[in-house]
């Protein structure tokens, strides 16, 4: 199975588990997120839910181009995209903090499944961005909407996207994506991140959730992301994207 889903006393941890393919994102880990996010709605006593890569050298190395780049017009792309999108909306708007625990590189569409969350704890060596633009496309699961709503300098964030390229895991504090860094285990990390929060009563930290929820609703968060996603599709039937895929996957192979 591309994916593990684990409950543990007051929190969901969702973990891609496709080491082999850098943790990349097929049909299958949407599936198990969808099924995650889903879970955790239905459970009044969870508090959290975390997501992660399996191993220590990807937290998520974007959508499976291999299976993916068979898309090959708009209206192709946006299916998958805007199915995708939908889940990181469901994962976003969680009514409990979310954490995505980057034990590695997060890019391209990594790198939004980690921004969707509320929280980031990066692994010292992680390296993080939004690659999206070297294939000749724009973020296209809603990253780049979120990471303009994350209270980062409004410079830095879009030097973030337009950069490119990956941060270290010290750039990403500096600018603020990151909310804290660790560089021994992981699950030490986010025990050590929730022990004051989990003292608090469900209610209490959905409450606290509401606030924020709120304001995406009032400014029509969800139409502002899939916006994003069709822009995103339509640069995707592009032949310049076509031929960068082309060139990334015969070079990874």
């Amino acid at each position: 199975m591309a994916y593990k889903i684990e409950t543990y006393e007051d929190f969901i941890l969702f973990t891609i588990d496709r080491q082999e393919k850098r943790n990349a994102v097929n049909g299958e880990v949407m599936k198990g997120l969808k099924e995650a996010v889903a879970l955790s709605k239905e459970q009044d006593h969870v508090k959290f839910f975390v997501i992660t890569g399996s191993g220590d050298k990807a937290f998520c190395s974007g959508g499976d181009l291999s299976e993916f780049h068979r898309l090959k017009t708009e209206e192709q792309a946006f299916g998958m995209l805007s199915e995708m999108g939908a889940i990181l909306y469901d994962l976003a708007t969680l009514e409990i903090p979310t954490i995505a625990l980057v034990n590695g590189a997060a890019v391209g569409g990594g790198c939004e499944i980690a921004t969707a969350c509320d929280y980031r704890l990066v692994a010292g060596h992680a390296k993080c961005g939004f690659i999206q633009g070297t294939l000749a496309i724009t973020s296209g699961w809603g990253g780049g909407t979120y990471l303009l709503e994350r209270g980062l300098r409004h410079d830095y964030a879009l030097k973030m996207l337009s950069d490119a390229t990956t941060y270290d895991a010290r750039q990403l504090y500096e600018i603020g994506w990151a909310t804290k860094l660790f560089d021994n285990s992981g699950e030490r990390a986010l025990n050590e991140f929730i022990a004051k929060m989990r003292n608090l009563h469900p209610t209490v930290l959905r409450a606290y959730k509401e606030i924020q929820l709120r304001k995406w609703k009032e400014s029509k968060m969800y139409n502002r992301v899939m916006e994003e996603i069709r822009l995103c599709a339509k640069l995707w039937e592009s032949d310049v994207h076509h031929e960068a895929v082309n060139r990334f996957l015969n070079k990874s192979n």
